[in-house]
């Protein structure tokens, strides 16, 4: 699979602030630069192969972006076969693959015999700094302006890359790189809405199986197979039980006056999706019924906010007016992006006053909504005893406003015949 990440935006961050090139070291921002995944690397735990040893990640895989030139992808021999058909990477190994040569070998496909000679006859580091040195000395970055992501790299990987580039400057990029996510590229925009049919679909199928005495485990392992059967992997399917907050009490028995918040998602393509609507076993009482129309304009006005140049926080604000208006003090709509994490930037909420700081990047976190942009906006009501009512829809910023990512239907709740 080919990166799908906004290169252009990347650049513009860099020169902006003067950097040579981006070090991504999470699994996710690798995921993001490279293409590239390992479902070990954000798991698998030093003490894990040496008991008595610390809980700091056994194997860490790096990507490399700079201004010019291909992205390098800097991963451990025995787990590169994920990126063995990846045509548009530098690709860099370390540690020992423990592969044996000895037998003759099949003919395989293409892609396989120029894998496995790439694996016999490549230069094999022994740790992943000592490649990622390399990957940046080879290139002329030896004494560049490095951007490296350190949050989540211990202490002894920081001296490491000091040491093993001792001339260069080397700068936290961490929420720089957060920012660069936060505007999608079309290939993503295509990939969050494909999440979003499938967990939309998937939910529909299994909130028809809802009857009075039913048991809430039901719907979740339905959901479960529905998302799997479409190719994407389970997030999470929870509720509000007596409108007592969330939950996911999978044991819980459906009672006729059940009026629950549902939330759900999946993630496909590593691509999340995360929606919600009320699910109530009978009409709704007109009192609730006025409640949840006026979460319907809640979620109205934060899309008449939301366009380029809009703040996140004037959008959230706009929603809060509506409810209170209404009568409605306890509720807390809000919104946020949607990406390779169930919450990227923007994050739709009041203006706390505090930066998204790193050695690169100072800015205001109320943040300025931008053309490609994907956002969801949710409107939860939580009435202790007496049920709890959601709206959860995912947008596109565009040029002139915003669309509908997929169509999401929330002018009812979901009613149990």
């Amino acid at each position: 699979m080919s990166a799908l990440f906004n290169a252009s935006r990347a650049r513009q961050y860099m020169r902006q602030f003067d950097i040579d090139a981006l070090v991504a070291t999470s699994a996710t921002n690798v995921k993001y630069f490279s293409g590239y995944s390992c479902w070990l690397d954000p798991l698998f735990k030093e003490y894990m192969m040496s008991p008595g040893g610390s809980s700091n990640l056994l194997q860490r895989s790096y990507a490399v972006f700079a201004d010019e030139g291909e992205p390098a992808l800097i991963v451990k021999s025995l787990m590169a076969a994920d990126a063995a058909a990846f045509d548009h990477t530098e690709l860099r190994l370390y540690g020992d693959p423990g592969l044996d040569f000895s037998l003759p070998a099949d003919a395989g496909t293409e892609t396989e015999r120029r894998f496995v000679n790439f694996l016999r006859d490549a230069k094999r580091h022994q740790s992943g700094i000592e490649a990622l040195a390399a990957v940046l000395q080879e290139r002329g970055l030896a004494d560049a302006t490095i951007g490296i992501e350190m949050e989540g790299l211990p202490n002894e990987l920081r001296r490491a890359v000091s040491q093993a580039l001792p001339l260069a400057r080397l700068r936290d990029c961490t929420n720089l790189i957060r920012l660069v996510r936060a505007v999608k590229t079309p290939a993503e925009v295509n990939l969050l809405a494909r999440a979003a049919e499938i967990a939309e679909q998937a939910a529909a199928e299994s909130l028809a199986l809802a009857h009075i005495g039913g048991v809430a485990r039901e719907l979740v392992q339905h959901f479960r197979s529905g998302v799997a059967a479409a190719g994407a992997a389970f997030d999470h399917f929870s509720f509000s039980l007596s409108g007592l907050g969330i939950c996911a009490d999978l044991d819980y028995r459906f009672r006729p006056n059940d009026v629950l918040f549902i939330d759900y998602g999946c993630i496909f393509g590593s691509y999340f999706s995360d929606t919600g609507t009320a699910l109530a076993f009978a009409e709704l009482k007109p009192e609730l019924a006025r409640r949840y129309a006026l979460l319907q304009s809640c979620i109205e006005a934060g899309t008449h906010a939301m366009c380029p140049g809009a703040k996140a926080s004037s959008i959230q604000k706009a929603m809060q007016d509506v409810l209170r208006e209404g009568g409605i003090v306890v509720s807390f709509p809000h919104g946020h992006g949607m990406g390779l994490e169930v919450r990227d930037y923007p994050i739709l909420v009041p203006a706390t006053g505090l930066p998204i700081r790193d050695d690169c990047v100072v800015l205001d976190s109320d943040l300025t909504m931008e053309e490609g942009m994907v956002n969801n906006l949710e409107a939860p009501l939580f009435m202790a005893t007496a049920g709890a009512l959601q709206i959860e829809k995912t947008f596109l910023v565009t040029a002139d406003g915003n669309r509908e990512l997929v169509y999401q239907d929330r002018s009812r709740p979901y009613i149990v015949a």
